[in-house]
């Protein structure tokens, strides 16, 4: 009989939470984010594009053999929970990026948005009206009659 892969297992998937959050689009969402990540076990990844903030703190639930305490009555996130995308099967965890310190995603911010205002000036750039052409402009000078003269 083959092992069940639980038995092996850390417990790693009951050691956090991560919930989806807005992806940032100016400086303050990012000033925001700083502050999440000001606090202990807090961190920030990036995922297929897709951004999360992540609590690092354990299950209470979670024994000290690293299985469900009470696994009968687990909440339905755990019941859907499957192992095929279990993270001690997988091993290294790939993010497109990962943020741990408030410092890091000032770096990543002032980068992001200085793109961002590029990109914002290309795309006005390429909305303004078609350069006039250069040919000379005929200039037409008003007639003046000197008073007194008949015409």
């Amino acid at each position: 009989m083959g092992s069940v892969l639980c038995e092996h297992c850390t417990g790693h998937c009951c050691r956090y939470l991560a919930l989806p959050i807005d992806r940032p689009t100016g400086k303050r969402d990012f000033d925001d984010m700083r502050w999440y990540l000001a606090h202990e076990n807090v961190l920030i990844f990036v995922e297929d594009g897709d951004w999360y903030i992540q609590f690092t703190t354990p299950c209470r639930h979670l024994g000290a053999d690293n299985r469900c305490a009470i696994y009968d009555e687990r909440p339905a996130i755990c019941r859907e929970y499957s192992t095929s995308g279990c993270e001690y099967q997988s091993g290294e965890y790939d993010y497109d990026h990962l943020f741990t310190e408030p410092e890091q995603l000032a770096v990543f911010a002032k980068e992001f948005l200085r793109r961002k205002r590029a990109r914002a000036r290309r795309r006005r750039e390429r909305q303004r009206p078609a350069a006039r052409s250069t040919a000379p402009r005929r200039t037409v000078v008003p007639l003046r009659i000197p008073t007194g003269v008949a015409i």
